[in-house]
């Protein structure tokens, strides 16, 4: 063997053997954001309370709480809180001082070539220096002052600081994982991925409305009315503008063709949207109410292995359009607007072609919007093994004795884990071919949305029709897969997590469905096996939900879990100081902490190192 390449290899062994002893990396996980950029920002931006804990530990014997508040707020929000500022030397020295004392704290847990690598183009010598070099016995407290002096002296104190908040952001949690729902009725989703685009290391567990999104885009005109329908109904078609989205032909149409009607007024608070645009959303929401009753029609007809015939409500109605033959009984409907419903209740008007044709065009040109969809395309998977746990955003479809439930797709028979296998190869299909509308990979993507067996809708069926059109609430009740009880049990747990070769002693990690803390809901269920994570960071939730979310934190003492209170705006919170931890509780706490070895990461070094040796 060359003795050189031999040297390497064992050099390379000492190099990974040292990385398996380091402290495991910080997760953080999230879920449900639903457009709401500001607050989704702000626990990113505070790693769930994980800055305010690392600033408690290093100055609590030295400043007042105000001043810690300070300083966390100063690495929130940098550009913000120091442009207010009027510090002299002295203040400035001290900051950096205290920002450099954080930082090097925080890098503690990571080699030294992935803090460099971390490290902003602008100061990474400077900075590196100061996180590696500080040794008082050595009398390093004289090196340490000259270069913050000369930065003071430069006039650069500030844009130094600003830099170090920065990275402190980014070494405080070293992975994130994303359960899914960045789309829908928050008004920020695309901006929230664009945040998410830059982050180093993350991945996302897809969502149903995300699923809604990619559909659209890949061509499903069934995705496509939905979408448009709920932008509607939550008063966001501003964010379609955004991406470039022409709706004047629709509203146009729906302008021409219905009426204002109080019941689908938007569901906003008052005052957000203008009178025009309230009745806009009016007309909207019913013009594509009725395009997406035709379109999943179609769609249904086309594919009776989705079992979604008990769905075809649009031809079940009365000839004068009043009343609906639903299962046998007469029941009067409220709230009608079929007046484009004809004979063959499911076929589009030439209008309604021309106007959902465009909008699909528009859909598909989009630049910003593709770049956003392949993104999701390409980091988003249904389900994730990681570090022994399993994450995915809602259910696995099962009976009531907890055996998976099979389904039958382009005659091959699916369950379990090889149901999301299939689920996710048809997604990253129809993505590959957009312009192919009514294959059956696509049509999957609108199934995924609504069908029964959908793993990320987890109900009997979706009563859209009932809440619009029937006054009897009992109707409107949408029956959930028997997986939602059943995951209260520890045993249905492990064996859930025995079937994605997971041990029993690991965690499922939901979101999707909002924990009702105000009704004695919690979100640790099976004995601490499974967590739920929507705690409600959509404001329409929080009445239900009674917080403003949970997130989870993984590190190497254990996990914790953290409720939010609600997050007015990015303005409020500087100008306050206002924080949004209200509460955290220890999922598992560790006897031994956890380090690189324990970890998945940890076990390919150790694949690499026999390798090596071998």
């Amino acid at each position: 063997m060359d003795k050189t390449k031999a040297l390497e290899d064992l050099v390379e062994v000492i190099n990974l053997d040292a990385i398996q002893h380091l402290p495991k990396p910080t997760e953080h996980f999230i879920s449900d954001l639903h457009g709401e950029y500001d607050a989704f920002e702000h626990i990113l931006r505070n790693g769930s309370g994980r800055i305010r804990e690392k600033v408690d530990y290093l100055f609590k014997r030295q400043l007042r709480s105000e001043e810690i508040s300070e300083l966390c707020f100063i690495i929130y929000y940098p550009e913000e809180v120091l442009s207010e500022s009027d510090y002299d030397e002295q203040q400035w020295f001290v900051l950096m001082e205290r920002l450099v004392k954080v930082a090097r704290f925080s890098a503690g847990k990571y080699t030294r070539s992935k803090v460099r690598k971390a490290l902003p183009q602008d100061f990474a010598y400077i900075i590196e220096e100061l996180l590696y070099q500080y040794d008082q016995e050595y009398e390093k407290e004289w090196y340490y002052g000259s270069i913050f002096n000369k930065i003071i002296e430069l006039d650069l104190a500030q844009k130094f600081c600003e830099i170090l908040g920065h990275l402190i952001q980014r070494l405080v949690v070293d992975h994130l994982h994303v359960l899914g729902d960045i789309y829908d009725r928050g008004p920020a989703p695309d901006k929230i991925m664009d945040s998410l685009m830059t982050l180093p290391s993350l991945d996302i567990q897809l969502g149903n409305h995300d699923i809604l999104w990619i559909g659209a885009f890949c061509g499903s005109l069934g995705c496509l009315t939905n979408l448009l329908r709920i932008s509607a109904r939550y008063g966001n078609l501003e964010l379609l503008e955004k991406y470039g989205i022409d709706l004047a032909p629709l509203k146009k149409f729906a302008k021409k063709n219905y009426q204002e009607n109080a019941a689908f007024a938007p569901k906003i608070e008052a005052g957000e949207l203008s009178a025009e645009d309230c009745k806009d959303a009016m007309r909207l929401q019913q013009a594509l109410a009725i395009m997406q009753f035709k379109v999943e029609g179609t769609i249904i007809n086309r594919r009776p292995e989705f079992q979604l015939d008990e769905r075809l409500l649009l031809d079940k109605l009365t000839k004068d359009q009043t009343e609906l033959n639903y299962f046998g009984t007469k029941i009067p409907l409220i709230n009608g607007c079929f007046q484009l419903v004809g004979q063959d209740a499911y076929q589009l008007t030439d209008e309604e072609k021309i106007v959902l044709t465009g909008l699909l065009q528009d859909f598909q040109n989009s630049e910003r919007l593709q770049k956003h969809i392949a993104f999701l395309v390409e980091k988003g998977t249904l389900y994730l093994r990681y570090n022994g746990n399993l994450l995915f955003h809602g259910c696995l479809p099962c009976d009531q004795q907890g055996e998976f439930l099979s389904y039958q797709f382009g005659g091959q028979t699916y369950q379990g884990v090889e149901l999301l296998d299939f689920y996710l190869e048809s997604i990253r299909t129809s993505f590959k071919n957009p312009q192919e509308h009514e294959d059956l990979a696509t049509d999957i993507i609108w199934y995924l949305w609504c069908g029964a067996g959908s793993t990320l809708f987890g109900k009997k069926a979706m009563k859209t029709f009932e809440r619009y059109f029937i006054a009897d609430k009992k109707l409107h009740t949408e029956e959930k897969n028997a997986y939602y009880q059943l995951r209260e049990k520890a045993a249905f747990c492990e064996t859930i997590l025995r079937a994605f070769d997971l041990s029993e002693n690991g965690h499922i990690i939901n979101g999707h469905t909002p924990v009702k803390v105000v009704k004695g809901d919690i979100p640790i269920k099976a004995d601490g096996r499974l967590l739920v994570i929507d705690g409600g960071l959509s404001k329409p939730y929080q009445k239900v939900t009674g917080i403003a979310g949970y997130t989870l934190v993984a590190n190497s003492f254990g996990m914790t879990l953290v409720a939010h209170q609600p997050f007015t705006n990015r303005q409020e919170a500087i100008k306050n100081r206002q924080d949004i931890l209200s509460q955290k509780e220890i999922v598992v706490r560790k006897n031994q902490r956890l380090y690189v070895k324990d970890t998945d990461i940890g076990q390919e070094l150790a694949r690499q190192i026999d390798k090596l040796l071998g």
